[in-house]
């Protein structure tokens, strides 16, 4: 008896002349959490896509439980019933219950009404297989987002799926929240289903799971076991072809004078008595919990919330932030934390994308420099596509993010804030939107870099402010770093520094 649950042979996939997967060879054992990596544009998300039955391929085999699946469309919806993919943007219905997402599109109902009494009791068999305690009757967009991920996996485990994908899990998650996820991870493992787990955090895949394959332009690299002597740098060198440069990319500097700060900023419910600063080329870390009010902070010194108590001084000036038009006038620009929802605009292409926040009133467009912008921002930040023209949907997550951040900064800020910059960023991209922050530094641009990743704040930040249910509980400076340090006071712990 196979002890393999799926067996992807050979898989070949172009789209028009463009290669993605060449004669890829996958294995998923029952009942193990198999890691699939590999930097954005590597062909991970066509391979899942291909398993999922999302996508067609041109050559190879795939075999589920010892059985052939034919290479047609009665194969593809197999796969659909048999498989559970759980992407990084969860497909929930945010106003609706919990038991009416598991239920939607097959509630239980009599001639007339929906069965609500019926479905939650149904809901709550449902996730007592997970071990979690989640009232069935209250709204999604009410529950934490690890959760919500249960959410979606419990729909998974309704239509008896033995193979789990999960695309980027943790990315919106906080480390609390991270491990009551991996809980669930690990308790279905135990149950004997398989999961694929995708993800640029190398220390989560050495933690969680038990085997991994790498992905490099198309081409298996590497595939094995994880144990005790595998390292992230092991990983990381897989996946770029290289090792990475151990050098530091922290670089002091001298800094200007304070360009922005705050006196009492207050937003009901949502943050108080911010006292912040930022000097001229300096880089400061704002992190905490999820919820902690550092997104709806910057929202609105960047003008896109209202109706907010306290003083924004800029230059020296007392600044109202009331739109965010006022602010890009003023040079502040923003990157949001959710790419999907806030940051690309789907059915434009890359070209606008990037050069939007310069297309104002009825100027018209000079597309020389349009054409001039996109080749400074596209070997500045190194990114991979075929042409500007191509719809922004067209690149892998990574590459759209570097398109956001260019967007920011095609508008010569002064100052950039950043939230979450490098959410599903592989690691060699990381690392090179570091370097590029830093770069930019010597040019005097400041930037407020927002993350609930410790590690994060640490690699880049001059300074670090650290928030906790909407109030600031420290100020850190480089030399007092730690996440241990960080992460006791996010947590609401005391401050001993």
């Amino acid at each position: 008896m196979s002890e393999f649950i799926i067996e992807m042979l050979g898989i070949e996939k172009s789209f028009s002349s463009n290669k993605v997967l060449k004669n890829v060879d996958f294995k998923l054992k029952k009942g193990e959490i198999h890691a699939l990596l590999g930097e954005n544009g590597t062909g991970k998300t066509t391979l899942m896509n291909i398993l999922g039955g999302v996508i067609d391929y041109d050559l190879g085999e795939i075999i589920f439980d010892r059985k052939k699946i034919e290479h047609n469309m009665q194969g593809m919806l197999e796969l659909r019933r048999k498989i559970s993919f759980i992407h990084q943007e969860l497909a929930l219905l945010p106003d609706l219950t919990v038991a009416e997402n598991l239920f939607f599109g097959q509630e239980i109902k009599n001639k007339f009404l929906l069965k609500n009494k019926k479905m939650n009791e149904e809901a709550v068999k449902i996730l007592n297989q997970l071990d979690v305690n989640i009232d069935p009757s209250v709204k999604v967009n009410s529950l934490d987002a690890s959760y919500q991920q249960v959410i979606e996996i419990s729909k998974g485990i309704m239509k008896n799926s033995k193979v789990l994908i999960m695309d980027e899990p943790t990315s919106s998650l906080t480390d609390n929240e991270i491990e009551e996820l991996f809980k669930v991870l690990n308790n279905l493992k135990k149950k004997g289903i398989s999961i694929i787990f995708i993800s640029h955090k190398l220390n989560e895949v050495l933690d969680l799971c038990d085997s991994y394959t790498v992905l490099r332009d198309g081409n298996v690299v590497a595939n094995g076991q994880i144990n005790k002597e595998l390292k992230e740098h092991d990983l990381a060198r897989h996946m770029i072809g290289k090792d990475l440069d151990n050098t530091e990319i922290y670089r002091r500097r001298n800094l200007g004078k304070v360009i922005l700060s705050t006196k009492g900023l207050s937003r009901h419910r949502e943050f108080k008595d911010i006292d912040i600063n930022i000097r001229e080329g300096e880089i400061v870390g704002v992190t905490g919990l999820l919820g902690d009010g550092r997104s709806e902070l910057f929202e609105t010194i960047y003008g896109n919330k209202s109706k907010y108590e306290g003083q924004v001084f800029l230059e020296g000036k007392e600044y109202t932030c009331k739109s965010t038009v006022h602010s890009i006038k003023n040079r502040i620009a923003y990157v949001p934390r959710n790419r999907k929802m806030n940051g690309i605009i789907k059915d434009l292409s890359i070209s606008d994308n990037l050069n939007i926040s310069n297309f104002k009133g009825l100027k018209i467009i000079n597309k020389k420099e349009v054409k001039k912008n996109n080749e400074i921002f596209r070997d500045k930040l190194n990114i991979k596509l075929k042409n500007f023209e191509d719809l922004i949907l067209s690149l892998s997550g990574g590459n759209q993010q570097k398109v956001i951040i260019a967007r920011a900064l095609s508008v010569e800020p002064k100052i950039v804030i950043l939230d979450n910059p490098t959410q599903g960023v592989d690691i060699g991209s990381k690392f090179e939107i570091y370097n590029h922050i830093m770069d930019l530094t010597e040019e005097g641009i400041s930037f407020f870099v927002l993350s609930s990743e410790a590690t994060e704040i640490m690699m880049i930040s001059d300074r670090a402010y650290v928030m906790f249910h909407g109030e600031i509980k420290a100020e850190l400076n480089r030399e007092d770093f730690s996440e241990e340090h960080i992460m006791t006071i996010a947590t609401g712990g005391v401050n001993e520094g």
